[in-house]
């Protein structure tokens, strides 16, 4: 590598952070020190914080960064933004004031990281402080730094600040309407996100995937099938049909507006269907009581070679347990420990539920035991086995209101609604 120039081995650098290769990244380093003296060009050295943070070796990163003599914003924004990617928040907060103390001024890359670190952390406080810099620096004018401002407040509950900031904005593209959209469905706010899409098309603006995803969830929030056909039909002529991501968003759409018909013939014309539209099209079948066709589905996409995933496996693992099918249960509960998703606490209650509903409460039992984090809905499930078996055996009513005792006292799990329904089924199947 002795004839390699300084600009190639900056290529190279980046070729290891396409392929994510982290062998070829410190390849490159060792031969950029055997071949240049210290210190190094700035713009090696960019390159190589921005290997090691985008790679999550960021003691490597924070090492070349500490070796370089002329930091520029370029090198920081590296660092924190490796750090964000990587979901070292406060790494990249600490770096941003380390950054600042430098009297290196933020660019329109660094403070959107800023926003993102302090919105993940729900630290409205330091999210105003980086917005205030923003504003002196007069970055806050940036159509992403603005949008990045908006969504720090929406994310953190700041409804007010958020709405200001959306509205001082002197220029929005597509990403900072699908940030207020978004926000807005997530906030339960589906009726806003509605009405900013229409203003959105109102002023000449041109929807992406992101947008029809997101309004798709307002209008299954609103249960608002018509106006969902109606986007459906928008979304065919400007030439979304056929886009992957918008046509998981119609299948769940129409399960959840109970038009299953539809979600068949959505999903039935996709190409190349990925691991979202084939749960989707699984999680439509369960929450319309067509538990039968949800299990031919899995088989389908288990014919395909398609890796599960712990959403498709709780949600076909529901299916069983309304089918009382435990062969074919206990071979997805086979499936869930060899792709190491058995843990998952979704996929654990449905475990729980699926066995306790079949009437193998030995096997509901082992489960429940394994689950390392039990929420409520795992308490419920085993309970609710219990509450099956009561009938048939009669240590069930008392291991069940054990079970029933021990989440408050031994877990600090207070019991809710259902776990008290739970409860009266059980003692009522047995006579009490």
């Amino acid at each position: 590598m002795s004839f390699l120039t300084p600009n190639s081995l900056g290529s190279l650098v980046e070729s290891a952070i396409l392929t994510r290769s982290s062998l070829l990244g410190r390849a490159v380093h060792a031969q950029i020190i055997k071949t240049l003296n210290y210190p190094l060009p700035s713009f090696l050295s960019n390159h190589l914080v921005n290997l090691y943070s985008k790679l999550n070796l960021l003691k490597s990163a924070q090492l070349v960064l500490s070796l370089t003599p002329y930091r520029t914003v370029v090198t920081w924004t590296s660092l924190i933004s490796g750090s964000v990617q990587n979901g070292h928040f406060m790494s990249a907060l600490l770096h941003f004031g380390n950054m600042l103390h430098e009297c290196i001024q933020p660019n329109d890359f660094t403070f959107p990281c800023a926003f993102k670190a302090s919105s993940s952390l729900q630290m409205p406080v330091t999210g105003k402080q980086v917005h205030a810099l923003a504003v002196k620096s007069g970055q806050i004018c940036d159509v992403f730094v603005g949008c990045s401002a908006f969504d720090m407040y929406s994310k953190t509950g700041f409804r007010d600040e958020a709405w200001k900031m959306f509205n001082e904005m002197p220029e929005r593209n597509i990403a900072t309407w699908n940030a207020y959209i978004s926000n807005a469905v997530l906030d339960g706010r589906s009726r806003n996100a509605i009405v900013a899409f229409k203003e959105l098309l109102h002023v000449g603006g041109e929807p992406n995937s992101i947008t029809f995803c997101v309004f798709l969830n307002a209008c299954s929030d609103t249960s608002d099938l018509k106006l969902g056909r109606q986007l459906h039909g928008f979304v065919i002529r400007s030439g979304y049909g056929v886009d992957l991501s918008v046509s998981n968003g119609l299948i769940d759409f129409y399960g959840k507006c109970q038009e299953v018909g539809s979600s068949e013939i959505v999903f039935e014309r996709i190409d190349q269907r990925n691991d979202v539209s084939w749960c989707s099209m699984i999680a439509t079948y369960v929450q319309n009581n067509e538990e039968e066709k949800a299990c031919m589905v899995f088989l389908r996409a288990r014919k395909e070679a398609l890796e599960p995933t712990d959403f498709m496996i709780s949600s076909v693992l529901s299916a069983c347990a309304e089918l009382a099918g435990l062969e074919l249960g206990s071979s997805v509960h086979a499936l869930a420990v060899k792709v190491c998703v058995e843990g998952n606490i979704f996929v654990g209650s449905a475990l729980v539920d699926m066995y306790g509903k079949c009437g193998s409460i030995e096997d509901a039992e082992q489960v429940f035991s394994r689950i390392p984090e039990r929420n409520v809905i795992t308490w419920n499930a085993m309970i609710g086995g219990y509450s099956h078996q009561a009938c048939s055996r009669a240590g069930a009513v008392e291991i069940g209101l054990d079970i029933f005792e021990s989440m408050r006292v031994k877990y600090g799990v207070e019991p809710g609604a259902g776990h008290f329904a739970c409860v009266v089924d059980l003692l009522g199947r047995a006579g009490m």
